[in-house]
């Protein structure tokens, strides 16, 4: 496939905003490839997602941003412009647990995410066979309470040698503080159990099954200093009975965390992700 420019806005809605954006790409010979919009009735905010293709679009890709931001000024849109043909690059955070880890570096090594992984950083050596499996460095921190802040510092040091595009924590068992998440404002994937806050602290799974719960489920959410409450991105659900037993709730929530969370990854790599007000619009 040829590449492709894409769009992303969010601004005070107004008659004429989808008129404007697929007028300055049409004057540029841009041919829309996708287009889709939502309008927050409420809020009164504009949302957009465009994507065009750049074979025969008259303008250098250099020169895209400050050709359109005359526009977007006049109508105070809030905006970024990637390129299909841009790899991200990913950082990977894990501790013990393997399943969300593999099922994304699977889809890596199949082609599925078009994305570069330089390191994958955990608090704990257990998966670092795992890693080796795939090729990818590995660098673990032993952390207590008592040298947290000065293991925070050294990962975000070791990260700015590598400059992430973004980070993705694979259930990695650590609280982040909010000095680290504000290197990466938007920028770091998390996925939990959707247990939170009704199940909250170790086993939870324990905790749902004593209840006699009826659904399970998994949330990917950007992470922000309220722990486990930043926007959501994906969700997930399934049914259980009195049938299934606590070994039964953790296999399939796994299968939930690895399932939400890769389309959680797939949805950033693809630029689908407008923030709005701790809420997101998934195009």
């Amino acid at each position: 496939m040829s590449e492709s420019a894409i769009l992303l806005i969010n601004c005070p809605d107004r008659p004429g905003l989808v008129a404007q954006i697929t007028d300055f790409i049409f004057r540029h010979q841009g041919n829309i490839l996708h287009l889709d919009q939502h309008v927050d009735a409420q809020e009164n905010v504009f949302f957009m997602r465009v994507e065009w293709e750049l074979a025969q679009f008259n303008l250098p890709r250099e020169a895209i941003a400050a050709q359109f931001a005359p526009l977007a000024a006049r109508y105070a849109m809030t905006w970024r412009l990637h390129f299909s043909a841009d790899v991200l690059k990913m950082v990977m955070f894990v501790s013990k647990e393997a399943h969300a880890m593999v099922d994304v570096l699977s889809r890596w090594q199949s082609g599925e995410f078009q994305v570069e992984i330089p390191l994958i950083v955990s608090n704990h050596p257990d998966l670092q066979p795992v890693a080796a499996q795939f090729g990818i460095p590995f660098q673990q921190f032993s952390i207590h309470k008592d040298n947290k802040a000065a293991v925070e510092q050294a990962q975000l040091a070791l990260l700015a040698t590598v400059q992430p595009d973004f980070i993705v924590l694979a259930r990695y068992m650590q609280i982040i503080t909010d000095a680290f998440i504000q290197q990466y404002p938007m920028r770091i994937i998390n996925i939990h159990h959707s247990f939170l806050p009704a199940f909250i602290g170790a086993k939870p799974y324990h905790q749902a099954y004593s209840r006699g719960v009826k659904i399970i489920g998994a949330t990917g959410h950007y992470v922000t200093a309220d722990l486990d409450a930043g926007p959501i991105i994906e969700q997930d659900v399934t049914r259980i009975t009195h049938r299934d037993s606590v070994p039964d709730m953790v296999r399939r929530g796994r299968d939930l965390e690895k399932t939400v969370l890769s389309r959680a990854i797939y949805y950033h790599l693809n630029h689908r992700i407008l923030v709005y007000n701790n809420k997101t619009v998934v195009f």
